[in-house]
C-alpha cells in the first residue's frame, strides 16, 4: 500500500516540474533582454564530452553575426570542474570529473533534488547578455543498499504471541533517491516461525519488522541465523546483504523437577558430625535467573530434625549436623523441596534409617601398592599375573572377634589374608589384565563383624594400556586386478589395518616392504596403493610384495601382509610370426593333406587377444592351413614339372577387440623326385636309319642318341650304353656314356645294316630308363629305301639281364662317375659339342663325294635325302638369327638351303613332337 501511494505521488511531482521545464523552453525570453533562465537536465556519471545544451541555439541566438557573440563561463562559480563551455556555439559539455549526485548533493534532502548552477556572460558589450543556467543531476542507480553494521541481533522472548512485532533498528541505506532507494526487505530463510513486514515513517523511510508466525520455545532452540536481504527498485535490482541473528531469550516457563524423587540412607549410630549424606539434584531447562534452584526443608519437618541434619541450600547436600544415639534405632523422614521463581516447589523424601551400633563398625584402611589417584588404582596390562594392588588393614575389632572380609565384584581379582599378620589383608590380579578387552573394574571389600555390621569399601581399579598388539591387517592376502597400459599413479587398492592398542599406540601407519618395486608408492597415512607408472602385461604379468603396517608405540610392533597385482591383458600386442617368411623344401608328389611344414605364430598377449586364427590370402584353392598347429598342407599331390616353386600369403589375425594381425610369405620349393625317365628325342623311331659310308675313318663321329630329362639334379643327368648289337662286325661302333655321341670303332668292311640298341638312364632312385634302336646303313649310296626298310627289325631280343624298358625303369650298369655331378655334366655337354661338330664335318665330306658322280644332287637334296617325305624335321641353325624351325617332307625339299639357314648342325627324325 505504501509503494503505491509513494508511486504515485513521485509521479505527479515529476509530472509538475516537467511542465515548469517545458514552459521555460517553449517562452524563452527576448534576445534584448539581458537576461535569461535555462534549465537542463543531465544523468549521472556521464562521460566525458557528452552535450548537455547549446545556449545559442537554445535562446534563438544569430552566430552569424559580426563581430561574433562569444560565452563565458563566470570564473567564480565552482561548476566549472563538472562542465565545460564552447566560447563560440555556447555549447556546453561534461568535463573529465564525472558528477556524481551522491557526493555533490550529500548534504541536500531527497525533494530538494540536486543541481548545478551556471552564470554564462555574452560578449562583447553590444551583445550582452547574462544567462543563468541550471543543470539538474538526475540520479541513476549505481548504489548497492548496505546495512550500517554485517550482524544485526534481534532479541525476541520465546513467550511472544503468534503476529508479534519487532522492529529491525539496523535498517539499510542506499545513497541513491526515489525509486533508486531501498524498497523491500526479505529473508532468505524463514524457518517457517519469521516473516518479515516493511513500515514507512513520515520521512519517508523504510523499516523492516520482524513478525512471528509461530510459538517459540527457547528450550527447543534458542537462535535462528539467517540472512535479510534489502532490495531497491533499479533494474535490474541492487541487492544489500547482513546477517540476521534472531536470539531467543528465556522466560519462566519451566519448574525445577528432581531426579530422584525417594532417596534411601542408612546410618551406623557411630557415624561423625558433619558426614555427607546425599546429595539432592533437580534441574531447571531455564536459563539464568529462570533457572535458580533453591533447596529448603518442608515446613513438616521436624525441629529435631533440622537440628540433626543440614540442608545446604544451593547445591542440595544433605549431612550430619548433630551426634546420633548410638543406643537407639530410629527412622527420619525428611521432605525437602526445590524452589524455583514463580513456581510450585518439586518435594522429594529422604528416608535416614540409624541402625543402632553395639560395638561399633570396623574400620577399613586401604593402603595402595599400585599408582592410585582420586580413589582409582591404575595398573598396567602388562603386570604378571598376582601383582598386588593394595593392603587393606581392619581396626575397631575386638581381639576375640571374627572378622568376614571378602571381595564382591567380577574381575581377575581376589583379596587374601596377607601372611601371618591378623586382620591384614592382600588385593592382588589373579591373571593378566587386557587393557583390549576391559579398561575398568569396580569392586567392594566387604567387611562384617559377628553383630551383622557391615562395611563396604569401593575399590575401582583402571588398566592402563601397553603396546601389546601389533596391526592387523583386514586382509593377509590383498589382491589387486589392473589393466596394462594404465595411466600414470592409477589407485590399485586402500590398505586397511587396525591396532586394537589405545592413543598413539593404535596409530598405524603403511610401508612398503624391501621387494616392492620402485614403481609402487604408498601413502603413509592413508594406505593407499598406487603405481606411478604404466604397466605392461608382456612385461610382467604378476607383482607380488610385501606391505608393513606399524603403529607409533614403544616399542613398535608391526604386521605384514602380502599384495599381489595382476596385470589383465588388453589387445596390444599383433601377432609374430617367428620369422619374417618361411621357406619349405617338399618332395614332389608328397601326398595330399601331408604336412608342407608347420608356422609358429606367437602373441604376447593373453586368452582370447592371444588366441591366432590363420588363414590363406592366397592359394586356398591347392594349400591348406591347420589353425591348431600351424600346419600348411597341399589339398593335392604336387607335381614339380608343372610348377616348381609356390609363394602363399598367410595371415595371422588375434581374438581381441579390436582384432590385430599379421601377414607372412611362405615359399613352398618342390624339390625333384625321380618320377620322369629319360625321352629320347633323337632318333625319333626304332625304324629310322642313317647312312654311313664305308670309307668313314675310325674315331668318326657317326651320330648321336640325344634324350631330356624332365626331372632335375642327378635324377636329370642322363648315361647312355649300348646293351645289344646286330651289326654284322661285334665291336664296330662305341656310344660315348654322358654325351651320346656314337662313334666309329674300327674301319668298315662290310655293307648292309647295323643295329644298336641304346639304353638311356638317369642316375636317380630308383633309376628309370628309356631304350631307343639307333640303325646305321652302310653303304654309299641309299639307292633302294625299300630294301633298307625291310632290312629294320620289326622287333628285338635283348638277352642280356635286361627287362623291356618301361616307366618305373630298371637297375643298369654303372656309369662311373670320375669327377663328381658338375664335372659330369660339363663333360657331357663339351661331347655334345664335339660331336655336333664332327657330325657336320662328316655331313659336309659326304655330300661333296656326291656331288662327282653323274647323277648330282642339291646340297640340301643329299641332306634330306635320308629323311622320307612327311616327315617332319628339325634343323639347328648356327646363324646369329637362325631359331630352330620344323619342317614336313615337302617343306624341306623347296625351301631347306645351307644359304638361308647357314651351316647345319644336325636334323632329328621326330614322329611324336
Amino acid at each position: 500500500m505504501w509503494n503505491t501511494k509513494r508511486g504515485t505521488w513521485l509521479h505527479s511531482k515529476g509530472e509538475l516540474w516537467g511542465l515548469f521545464v517545458l514552459l521555460l523552453y517553449t517562452s524563452p525570453l527576448s534576445c534584448s533582454s539581458n537576461f535569461s533562465h535555462l534549465i537542463y537536465k543531465i544523468k549521472e556519471g556521464l562521460p566525458k564530452g557528452t552535450l548537455i545544451g547549446a545556449i545559442g541555439a537554445d535562446l534563438k541566438l544569430d552566430l552569424s553575426v559580426n563581430p561574433p557573440r562569444s560565452f563565458n563561463l563566470e570564473l567564480k562559480t565552482t561548476s566549472q570542474q563538472y562542465v565545460s563551455l564552447n566560447n563560440t556555439t555556447g555549447e556546453l559539455f561534461t568535463s573529465a570529473v564525472e558528477i556524481d549526485r551522491e557526493a555533490l548533493c550529500a548534504e541536500s534532502h531527497e525533494g530538494q533534488g540536486c543541481a548545478l548552477f551556471l552564470d554564462v556572460l555574452i560578449l562583447p558589450q553590444q551583445y550582452f547578455q547574462l544567462v543563468k543556467i541550471k543543470i539538474i543531476i538526475e540520479d541513476v542507480n549505481d548504489n548497492r543498499p548496505h546495512f550500517p553494521v554485517d550482524e544485526i541481533r534481534v532479541s525476541v522472548p520465546e513467550n511472544a504471541p503468534v503476529n508479534a512485532r519487532f522492529a529491525v533498528e539496523q535498517s539499510a541505506v542506499d545513497p541513491d533517491i526515489g525509486i533508486h532507494s531501498v524498497q523491500t526487505y526479505w529473508l532468505v530463510n524463514d524457518y517457517g516461525v519469521f516473516t518479515l513486514d516493511v513500515e514507512e515513517n513520515e520521512g519517508g523511510e523504510l523499516t523492516p519488522f520482524l513478525i512471528i508466525t509461530e510459538s517459540l520455545d527457547r528450550e527447543t532452540q534458542a537462535e535462528y541465523v539467517t540472512d535479510i536481504i534489502a532490495e531497491d527498485g533499479g533494474s535490474p535490482p541492487l541487492l544489500g546483504t547482513a546477517t540476521l541473528r534472531i536470539i531467543i531469550t528465556d522466560v519462566n516457563d519451566n519448574c525445577p523437577k528432581f531426579t530422584e524423587s525417594q532417596v534411601n540412607i542408612t546410618l551406623y549410630g557411630n557415624a561423625t558430625k558433619g558426614m555427607q549424606l546425599a546429595r539432592l539434584q533437580a534441574y531447571d531447562p531455564d536459563e539464568g535467573a529462570n533457572a535458580l534452584i533453591t533447596y529448603t526443608f518442608s515446613e513438616r519437618v521436624t525441629q529435631e530434625s533440622r537440628n540433626l541434619f543440614y540442608l545446604d541450600t544451593n547445591t542440595g547436600v544433605l549431612k550430619l549436623a548433630g551426634k546420633i544415639d548410638n543406643n537407639t534405632g530410629k527412622l527420619y523422614k525428611l521432605i525437602v523441596l526445590a524452589n524455583g521463581p514463580t513456581c510450585i516447589p518439586e518435594v522429594a523424601m529422604v528416608t535416614v534409617h540409624v541402625i543402632r551400633q553395639l560395638s561399633g563398625p570396623p574400620a577399613v584402611i586401604p593402603r595402595y601398592i599400585a599408582s592410585e589417584k582420586d580413589g582409582v588404582v591404575s595398573i598396567s596390562e602388562s603386570e604378571p599375573p598376582f601383582s598386588p594392588i593394595a593392603f587393606f588393614t581392619i581396626k575397631n575389632t575386638e581381639p576375640q572377634q571374627k572378622i568376614e572380609c571378602l571381595l564382591e565384584g567380577t574381575g581377575p581379582f581376589r583379596l587374601v589374608p596377607y601372611e601371618r599378620f591378623k586382620n591384614e589383608y592382600l588385593l592382588e590380579t589373579t591373571e593378566v589384565l587386557d587393557y583390549e578387552q576391559k579398561q575398568d573394574y569396580e569392586m567392594v571389600v566387604v567387611v562384617r563383624n559377628p553383630h551383622g555390621l557391615v562395611v563396604n569399601t569401593v575399590v575401582k581399579v583402571h588398566v592402563l594400556d601397553v603396546n601389546d598388539n601389533a596391526p592387523v591387517f583386514k586382509q593377509s592376502f590383498i589382491d589387486v586386478a589392473v589393466e596394462e597400459n594404465n595411466p600414470p599413479n592409477t589407485f590399485l587398492a586402500q590398505l586397511q589395518a587396525t591396532d586394537a592398542d589405545s592413543e598413539s599406540r593404535g596409530e598405524v601407519f603403511y610401508l612398503l616392504g624391501a621387494d616392492a618395486p620402485t614403481i609402487f608408492d604408498l601413502d603413509r597415512s592413508t594406505g593407499v596403493l598406487t603405481v606411478s607408472t604404466s604397466l605392461d602385461r608382456e612385461e610382467k604379468e604378476t607383482y607380488r610384495f610385501m606391505v608393513r603396517a606399524v603403529d607409533r608405540g614403544t616399542p613398535r610392533k608391526e604386521s605384514i601382509a602380502t599384495v599381489i597385482i595382476t596385470v589383465q591383458d588388453r589387445n596390444d600386442n599383433s601377432p609374430r610370426f617367428i620369422n619374417k617368411d618361411f621357406t619349405f623344401f617338399v618332395p614332389e608328389n608328397f601326398p595330399g593333406f601331408g604336412e608342407i611344414g608347420v608356422l609358429t605364430v606367437t602373441d604376447a598377449d593373453a586368452g582370447e587377444n592371444g588366441w591366432v586364427a590363420l588363414s590363406i590370402l592366397n592359394g586356398s584353392d591347392i594349400f591348406v592351413i591347420d589353425t591348431g598347429r600351424g600346419a600348411l598342407r597341399a589339398k593335392t599331390p604336387l607335381d614339380r614339372e608343372q610348377q616348381g616353386t609356390y609363394y602363399v600369403w598367410i595371415e595371422a589375425i588375434d581374438g581381441g577387440e579390436p582384432a590385430l594381425s599379421c601377414i607372412t610369405m611362405v615359399t613352398v620349393l618342390l624339390l625333384d623326385v625321380n618320377d620322369n625317365p629319360p625321352t629320347v628325342l633323337f632318333p625319333q623311331s626304332n625304324q629310322s636309319y642313317m647312312l654311313v659310308l664305308p670309307n668313314t675313318l675310325p674315331g668318326t663321329s657317326i651320330t648321336e642318341v640325344y634324350a631330356v630329362d624332365r626331372d632335375t639334379g642327378m635324377n636329370a643327368v642322363i648315361a647312355y650304353s649300348i646293351i645289344k648289337r646286330t651289326d654284322g662286325e661285334p665291336g664296330s661302333f662305341d656310344i660315348d656314356p654322358y654325351t651320346g655321341n656314337i662313334t666309329l670303332r674300327k674301319t668298315l668292311s662290310n655293307r648292309g645294316l647295323y643295329s644298336l640298341w641304346v639304353k638311356v638312364r638317369d642316375h636317380g632312385q630308383p633309376e628309370l630308363y628309356s631304350t631307343v634302336l639307333v640303325n646305321l646303313f652302310v653303304n654309299e649310296t641309299v639307292s633302294n629305301e625299300t630294301f633298307i626298310q625291310s632290312l629294320l627289325p620289326r622287333s628285338v631280343d635283348i638277352d642280356h639281364g635286361e627287362l623291356p624298358p618301361d616307366k618305373e625303369g630298371r637297375k643298369s650298369e654303372q656309369v662311373p662317375n670320375l669327377c663328381g655331378e658338375y664335372q659330369v655334366l660339363l663333360l657331357a655337354s663339351a661331347a655334345t659339342c664335339l660331336g655336333l661338330f664332327l657330325t657336320v664335318v662328316s655331313l659336309v665330306t659326304y655330300i661333296c663325294c656326291k656331288k662327282r658322280k653323274p647323277k648330282k644332287k642339291s646340297i640340301q637334296s643329299a641332306f634330306l635325302s635320308a629323311f622320307p617325305p612327311g616327315q617332319t624335321v628339325m634343323c639347328l641353325s648356327t646363324a646369329p638369327d637362325g631359331p630352330p624351325h620344323l619342317l614336313d617332307g615337302d617343306q624341306q625339299k623347296q625351301n631347306i638351303s645351307l644359304e638361308t639357314y647357314g651351316l647345319i648342325a644336325f636334323a632329328v627324325v621326330m614322329e611324336d613332337l
